[in-house]
């Protein structure tokens, strides 16, 4: 019984972190510039690939596979805004203009 809610519950946090991958890759197609979809990447696909590792510590029913699930999932929450910022810096101190859309630029 606990497998098969198990199972579901996984197949649903699957599907979510499925969705929240698309509307990331949907962004990043999208979006008008590098600082846009930097965003799109850096928090949708921060979330479905956490609701992946979340889907599969639940899936496995296993202390070891939980608990390297949840270092990737505390890994990404970490390391992805990070990564996104430096990104961002890199390319605005490297002359890359955001569009003309972005009405606020604080670091001007």
């Amino acid at each position: 019984m606990i497998e098969e809610l198990a199972s579901y519950l996984a197949a649903l946090l699957v599907v979510a972190g499925a969705g929240f991958s698309l509307i990331a890759a949907i962004g990043v197609l999208r979006l008008p510039d590098l600082y846009t979809r930097l965003h799109a990447a850096s928090k949708a696909g921060a979330i479905g690939a956490g609701l992946i590792f979340l889907a599969v510590a639940v899936a496995s029913l296993d202390g070891a596979v939980i608990l390297r699930s949840l270092l990737g999932i505390i890994f990404l929450l970490l390391s992805t805004p990070v990564s996104a910022h430096l990104l961002a810096r890199a390319a605005y101190r490297s002359g890359e203009a955001p569009t003309a859309a972005t009405t606020v630029d604080d670091l001007q």
